[in-house]
């Protein structure tokens, strides 16, 4: 197991100063609204950004809001401010509903099965779960080639038996293994897998092989009332632009079908801070935790990844605005965590993202 984490300075991560930096002046640019004529909401109220290589984090540090708005007025598309008093700044240990970066954390639980001979990545879940999707297997899910449609309205469901059978139900658009398409559906028979297979609960799966045994403990589904002064608010969730009328998420998952399954699903429901992720980095650079040919996470898109991409980066992005890129071939990572979605869900796109994978990039160039 690498050495803990310490927070440092770029020479002694071996990290250009100047590239690092330029990304928080660039990232605090993001905070501002469009020009006239554009939306009115900036590309995210706040966010946390962390930088390192190694066990040294040469850049933590947090710009805007983790509480901006009290609600968003659809008519004015505008969203309505708090009073200053009442705004919660953002700090370098806020907490973030990390939205789809719950993926890799499932995935990784998966791929320990398989090391430990449980689960064989290649064999049809039918077989570990008769009654489930036939001819799929978890290479499948965890590549999104099982040919599932995107997501599924489980949240219109009345218990978990429905929502059960309504996702056992499903049958592949496209034969699995011809096409890849990107799915929840796909994390949430990842977590049906191994909850029936290891008897366990996902929370305690992730918790017991994951976060416990790193230290993590700023990452967890479900996070309790105590920490909601610590953590960033998501969206005022209300029909027509969101799936459910609840008002400002604040302290719960933003993520409807999440929700409805109590806050732990396989694709969203994890809640965790910039420093957590560095650590969870760093234990998957080091082989403490396990990578099974990348199953699980994206690689090499530029569209968040920026110049990191090309070079075997892997990552995730997840919809509330948060990211991770690992960059192997300079042992280098960059977390950024933002709250793109307060006060509503809108086109923010990844600029900021890409941008500062950028800085990294020519921050730490392959030797």
């Amino acid at each position: 197991m690498a050495p803990p984490l310490s927070r440092g300075t770029c020479p002694e991560a071996g990290l250009d100063a100047d590239e690092i930096g330029l990304i928080v002046p660039e990232l605090a640019a993001a905070l501002e609204p469009a020009p006239a004529g554009e939306a009115a909401l900036p590309w995210c109220a706040g966010a946390v950004v962390l930088a390192g290589r190694g066990p040294v984090v040469a850049l933590h540090e947090a710009v805007g809001w983790a509480v901006r708005y009290r609600s968003y007025d659809g008519g004015a598309g505008r969203g309505v401010e708090l009073p200053a008093a009442e705004r919660v700044p953002m700090r370098p240990g806020t907490v973030f509903d990390l939205a789809s970066l719950t993926k890799l954390f499932t995935a990784v639980a998966a791929v320990q099965q398989v090391e430990a001979g449980a689960l064989d990545p290649d064999r049809p879940i039918t077989a570990y779960v008769p009654g489930l999707v036939p001819g799929i297997t978890l290479r499948h899910l965890l590549t999104h080639t099982s040919g599932l449609r995107p997501e599924l309205p489980l949240y219109d469901l009345p218990g978990p038996g429905e929502r059960a059978a309504a996702l056992a139900a499903e049958q592949p658009l496209t034969p699995p293994g011809e096409r890849r398409c990107y799915s929840d559906l796909n994390l949430l028979l990842t977590q049906t897998l191994l909850e029936q297979v290891t008897g366990r609960p996902l929370d305690r799966l992730v918790a017991d092989g994951i976060t416990t045994p790193l230290g993590m403990a700023a990452t967890r589904f479900a996070p309790p009332p105590s920490w909601l002064p610590r953590i960033a608010a998501t969206e005022d969730q209300r029909r027509p632009w969101g799936k459910l009328d609840r008002g400002m998420v604040h302290g719960t998952v933003h993520d409807e079908n999440a929700y409805a399954m109590g806050g732990v699903a396989g694709h969203a429901g994890l809640f965790s801070t910039a420093w957590d992720l560095a650590v969870f980095a760093t234990a998957l650079l080091d082989g403490t935790l396990p990578l099974l040919d990348g199953l699980g996470f994206e690689t090499d898109q530029p569209w968040f990844m920026g110049e990191l991409a090309g070079r075997g980066t892997f990552g995730h992005t997840g919809f509330t605005g948060t990211s991770l890129v690992i960059d192997p071939a300079t042992g280098s990572y960059l977390v950024l965590l933002a709250n793109t979605v307060h006060p509503v869900r809108h086109r923010q796109g990844s600029v900021p993202r890409a941008r500062a994978a950028s800085r990294l990039a020519r921050a730490a160039p392959v030797r």
